[in-house]
């Protein structure tokens, strides 16, 4: 289940209480402090094939495209 289709339930849930906060404890994405999921490209959002050297914080597609106007230089 997708953070997006999480929320669209809740907001369905909301007038019910009981029912929205067993909801919540099952269905709820889990906080994480470590691994792959806590880095996010700024960007897209996409969590494979980042960059995070320098704080660049960007996967791979997205770098490529701004790599330029954040000062990299191809060589090759």
């Amino acid at each position: 289940m997708t953070s997006s289709d999480y929320r669209k339930m809740l907001s369905q849930l909301k007038n019910n209480k009981v029912k929205a906060k067993k909801f919540l404890k099952h269905n709820k994405p889990k906080d994480r402090k470590y691994g792959r999921m806590t880095k996010k490209c700024r960007i897209c959002g996409n969590t494979r094939g980042m960059i995070s050297k320098y704080n660049i914080m960007l996967c791979r597609r997205c770098f490529r495209l701004a790599a330029k106007e954040l000062g990299f230089k191809k060589y090759r």
